[in-house]
C-alpha cells in the first residue's frame, strides 16, 4: 500500500469569491473552498473589497487590505474560522 505525502507547507497562488464561498487555489494543484459565512469581515464585504486581496509571503497567507482581514493557509486546511 501506497500513500500520498501531504505538503506540510502549503501555499496559496490564487484567491476568488463567490456570493457565498471563498476559494484558495494552492500551488500544488488543490483548491480550498469554504462559506464565506465562516468570516463576517469577508462576508459583510462588497465584491471590490473581496477581489483587492493580496498574497502574504510565499503564499502563507491571504490579506485584504480594504477590510483588513488576513487568513492562513493552514487555518483553512485545518477549519478555523473566524469570530469577528
Amino acid at each position: 500500500m501506497s500513500t500520498l505525502a501531504i505538503d506540510v507547507n502549503p501555499l496559496a497562488e490564487d484567491v476568488q469569491c463567490s456570493e457565498d464561498e471563498l476559494i484558495v487555489s494552492l500551488v500544488d494543484g488543490r483548491k480550498i473552498s469554504v462559506p464565506l459565512a465562516w468570516f463576517p469581515r469577508l462576508a459583510k464585504a462588497t465584491e471590490a473589497e473581496l477581489g483587492n486581496w493580496e498574497i502574504l509571503g510565499d503564499g502563507q497567507g491571504i490579506h485584504w487590505p480594504d477590510i483588513d482581514e488576513d487568513l492562513s493557509v493552514n487555518g483553512l486546511l485545518k477549519g478555523t474560522r473566524s469570530d469577528q
